[in-house]
């Protein structure tokens, strides 16, 4: 008796839609990456088992490391243009709209106010390479109030918001130096902070 032959079917699959899909994929997660930002001194934060994220605006960052040295940094473009003028306007420096366009993708900065505009045209490899003595805190030139103060109006001006001020310290950092910090955001009523940690593993 003759077998009975099964018509052979195609094993190719149609990839189309799928391809599709991890075209999609791959275009939301480049377009809504946030590259890391380097520190501007090398710091290790404490544990903790919290697991707050920060807010990406709003936000100010004071970075504390390398001895006693501390950093400012705040999010958005705009918001940096306005607070680079207003700081220009008090410690009477005029910037070129180029050196605001600069600030504006400035991270952070950690030298005094005479100190800026030298930082600020500094190219990248120069930027590394120097070592920024940090931005003073002391009684007789408190500049890192002024730029905490300026930087809260700004944000208020621009979104209505109250700025957020987190603080990120290196674990060997002396106690005096965040106590001296937390006393400058307390001598403008602003008692609610966050500490930037680590997550401790469990």
């Amino acid at each position: 008796m003759p077998r009975v032959k099964i018509p052979r079917k195609s094993t190719a699959i149609d990839m189309t839609a799928m391809c599709d899909v991890a075209f999609l994929l791959l275009t939301f997660f480049i377009l809504t990456a946030k590259p890391k930002v380097e520190d501007p001194v090398p710091v290790d934060t404490p544990g903790s088992a919290s697991q707050v994220l920060l807010p990406e605006s709003d936000i100010a960052t004071l970075t504390i490391g390398g001895k006693g040295k501390v950093f400012f940094g705040i999010e958005g473009f705009e918001v940096r243009k306005q607070l680079l003028l207003r700081m220009g306007e008090k410690y009477k420096i005029g910037f070129t709209p180029k050196e605001l366009d600069r600030y504006a993708v400035t991270p952070s900065i950690g030298v005094p106010m005479a100190q800026v505009k030298q930082f600020i045209n500094m190219e990248g490899d120069q930027r590394k390479e120097f070592k920024a003595p940090g931005i003073p805190t002391d009684s007789v030139s408190n500049e890192l109030f002024n730029w905490i103060h300026e930087a809260r109006i700004v944000t208020k001006n621009i979104s209505g918001k109250e700025l957020r001020i987190t603080i990120k310290g290196d674990s060997k950092e002396e106690y005096p130096t965040i106590q001296r910090i937390i006393a400058i955001l307390q001598k403008q009523e602003v008692n609610k902070f966050s500490l930037i940690t680590s997550l401790r593993g469990k």
